[in-house]
């Protein structure tokens, strides 16, 4: 079996003949939030299934394409739909298109995800910025052999998700009038939801919200020395004794409402970056 870089270099190799710019940060789109990409000057557009050793997306909403082109001024990889373990993939499989960003050229990675809320001050439609997690989801996309010239063997996690970005995220959300917290994201595996003693307990450990995602691609962008800033949309609340019955339909529609929010805080801090480059 060809080893990880060699499977990164032939990803790499297929995009690279439709699009030969310099990527700067990778974007991953979650749960109803794909809407950003239309905002994406696109240069070339990859379905995955055109890249070799990219998974396919099953989940509902997740268009499955690689949009490669430039948002406020700076050069980004967005992917329009992230892979799951409840899909059935390894957290290997989950998190390779964020090594093959970061060859590609990307230094920071931006993650977005629909959760929900256990924190009572939250509210659904409300943004939340991860200043940190907690992994529940079983499994490590770092496990195994260790290739040294992707990452360390023990990448440090005092501080994943960059504290300049998770500011500027909430002075984006402050200038445009809207309510954006900052809070601990919790990843448990699905794909059912939790019952009321999970969520208590979650809330207990510290969580704000909890999600399906997120957290492998974010141990894989911190093994390869990437920035990290998460957002997550608030699309349901978890409080275990006042929990109703949740709709796909109702998180998705929440989801999108909610998008234009997730996509100012993305446009401000591209632009930061870009004034700053």
């Amino acid at each position: 079996m060809l080893e990880l870089r060699g499977q990164i270099e032939q990803a790499v190799g297929a995009i690279r003949r439709e699009w030969s710019g310099q990527a700067q940060v990778g974007i991953i789109l979650g749960t109803g939030l794909g809407g950003l990409a239309g905002q994406i000057e696109t240069e070339a557009t990859l379905a995955y299934e055109s890249i070799p050793h990219f998974p396919r997306s099953t989940s509902i909403s997740h268009a499955g394409r690689l949009v490669c082109g430039r948002l406020e001024g700076v050069r980004v990889v967005a992917m329009e739909g992230r892979f799951h373990a409840y899909e059935g993939y390894s957290y290997g499989q989950i998190t390779f298109p964020v090594r093959v960003m970061k060859a590609l050229g990307a230094s920071l990675l931006i993650v977005s995800n629909a959760s929900g809320g256990l924190n009572p001050q939250f509210a659904r439609g409300d943004i939340m910025v991860i200043e940190d997690h907690i992994n529940l989801m079983n499994g490590n996309p770092l496990i195994g052999v260790n290739d040294d010239r992707l990452g360390p063997r023990f990448p440090d996690m005092i501080q994943p998700y960059d504290p300049e970005l998770i500011d500027e995220s909430l002075r984006v959300a402050r200038r445009e009038d809207f309510v954006a917290h900052k809070g601990v994201y919790v990843a448990v595996t699905g794909p059912n939801l939790e019952t009321r003693a999970e969520y208590r307990f979650l809330r207990i450990i510290g969580a704000d919200a909890v999600g399906m995602s997120t957290v492998p691609e974010v141990l894989v962008a911190v093994h390869g020395g990437m920035q990290v800033l998460g957002l997550s949309i608030i699309t349901d609340m978890c409080l275990p004794d006042a929990l109703q019955p949740v709709r796909i339909e109702e998180i998705l529609a929440t989801a999108a409402e909610a998008e234009p929010k997730l996509r100012k805080i993305v446009l401000g801090v591209l632009a930061r970056q870009s004034q700053e480059r």
